[in-house]
């Protein structure tokens, strides 16, 4: 009898606690969705101004969405910013997934002199964050007379994605050696065997490795803005977005500043959900080691 009475004042032990967990967490997310569906809601109000004292718009409109990339060729050319940010994003995606990849590979992989002082090199430069080098990537950008253009933005995107590789090399890591081995008597060299063996074992990472490359061009802001300068035409989307909120337009573009907001979410969702199984398993794997 008391064996019951301690098992039944377990359970509800649990269910209490369990009961509390989920209203914890639910309360989490809605306080983390609130500002997302505020500004979707938002980009749908007709109603002019900055600020209302109430969240649910009175009416509903697509003019905000219709002036923006309507735009084109004006002061504020979303679309043009957009297609600027997708070109970058997706170059730079490209060449830091390579050299990433790679890096992560070789170090991985194979055994030379200055592996270890290299990583111990790497480990201790990942600690200092990427903007404290900012001025002085600006001066070496416009001794090449390389600012203000979008070739500038890739090349440094892309130059700073060899440091990110110890997800990727923890990933390698998990790969038995023994298929390595087992290749190399067969005949393999080592491209071989990265090619054919290794790349097909490491989608989940490439994958992860990708998604990273790619959302940092995205939202970047502070290189952009320290590399863009003025050129309105060669702006990203987080630095046209800023340049709408000034002074004189705050009030009247803040819900085209909005449907902008929601616009350029929408890539970065979508690559979530269609390649989530494969982010998760590739940042969980990559970390074990």
């Amino acid at each position: 009898m008391a064996a019951q009475m301690k098992s039944k004042n377990y359970r509800a032990k649990q269910r209490n606690t369990r009961y509390l967990i989920y209203a914890i967490l639910i309360i989490m997310a809605v306080i983390w969705l609130f500002p997302i569906v505020w500004i979707v809601l938002t980009s749908f109000r007709k109603e002019g101004g900055a600020f209302v004292p109430y969240i649910m718009p009175k009416s509903f409109t697509l003019s905000n969405y219709t002036k923006l990339i309507a735009d084109a060729t004006g002061s504020y050319p979303f679309v043009r910013w957009f297609l600027n940010t997708l070109f970058v994003a997706i170059c730079s995606c490209i060449l830091s997934t390579f050299i990433t990849i790679a890096m992560a590979y070789s170090l991985s992989r194979l055994r030379f002199k200055l592996r270890r002082p290299f990583l111990k090199v790497a480990l201790v430069l990942n600690m200092f964050p990427g903007f404290m080098s900012m001025i002085a990537v600006y001066y070496i950008l416009k001794a090449l007379d390389l600012t203000q253009s979008l070739f500038a933005l890739i090349l440094i995107y892309s130059a700073g994605a060899a440091l990110g590789f110890y997800v990727a090399k923890g990933f390698f890591d998990t790969i038995p050696m023994a298929l390595d081995e087992s290749a190399m008597i067969d005949g393999a060299n080592k491209w071989e065997i990265f090619t054919k063996i290794t790349i097909p074992l490491s989608k989940p990472i490439i994958v992860y490795t990708a998604l990273m490359a790619f959302m940092g061009p995205w939202m970047d802001f502070i290189f952009a803005k320290v590399i863009m300068g003025d050129d309105v035409k060669n702006y990203t989307v987080a630095i046209g977005l800023y340049s709408m909120m000034n002074k004189t337009t705050a009030n009247s573009l803040f819900m085209s500043f909005t449907a902008g907001c929601v616009l350029i979410a929408i890539p970065i969702t979508l690559l979530f959900i269609y390649m989530q199984k494969y982010y998760v398993e590739g940042i969980t794997s990559g970390s074990v080691k």
